[in-house]
């Protein structure tokens, strides 16, 4: 909620800066941004299978990086968008019958997103809205699993527990806008949810279904070509 406030107290701010000479967002034009994304995973856990203690679960925390993108004007209000980052890290933790054992595992996400963006208002318009819609493809790599993961599942220091996470595609919807203050400088701001489920894998053969679902949170300055 407070990522939501910040992103209209940004909004209306940028309306007030904005001006009438803007350069256009009209149709062939490239835009190029920096910034910086936090992702927040809404996690809704299944059981780890057995052999394990009835209601076995993860949560997995926030991670935030810096961000950029390009976005190509397709038409006068219609934009493909590309965002682009360095891998999040985020924490694997316990939760349910396990909750308050700490960090069973580091795994860093690398989401690779491509949407088609509906930006309202005029190609001169200083302030423009848009909606979005696409996928994204979201890819786990390095994971580092502890000693905590180790200890609940019979592992060992000369045989630790390791653990995978399943890459997969997920329908994704956006929110945002773009705020003109010069000619060819704009900032911009999204919200992005992505409906997204995996399944972590343990080198003891136990397997765990996750919903991830995340709701990311961009800024970024934009450059337009």
């Amino acid at each position: 909620m407070k990522s939501v406030k910040t992103l209209l107290g940004l909004a209306a701010a940028s309306a007030l800066l904005t001006a009438g000479s803007a350069q256009a967002q009209s149709a062939g034009t490239l835009s190029a941004r920096i910034g910086a994304t936090t992702i927040r995973p809404a996690v809704s856990s299944g059981d780890l299978s057995a052999p394990s203690l009835a209601g076995t679960k993860v949560d997995i925390g926030n991670a935030t990086q810096v961000s950029g993108g390009l976005s190509y004007m397709w038409t006068d209000n219609i934009a493909i968008d590309l965002p682009l980052a360095i891998p999040f890290k985020h924490e694997v933790r316990g939760a349910g019958a396990i909750d308050g054992t700490g960090k069973l595992a580091d795994v860093q996400a690398l989401p690779v997103t491509l949407t088609a963006q509906y930006r309202f208002g005029l190609p001169s318009s200083s302030l423009r809205p848009y909606l979005g819609a696409g996928f994204t493809y979201a890819a786990f790599i390095k994971p580092k699993s502890t000693a905590a993961l180790s200890g609940l599942t019979g592992g060992s220091p000369s045989n630790p527990t390791l653990m995978t996470m399943e890459n997969r595609w997920g329908p994704t919807l956006q929110l945002g806008f773009t705020a003109k203050f010069s000619g060819q400088w704009s900032l911009d701001a999204t919200a992005t949810k992505v409906l997204l489920k995996t399944k972590g894998h343990l080198s003891t053969g136990q397997d765990i279904d996750v919903e991830l679902n995340p709701l990311a949170f961009s800024i970024g300055l934009v450059y337009t070509f």
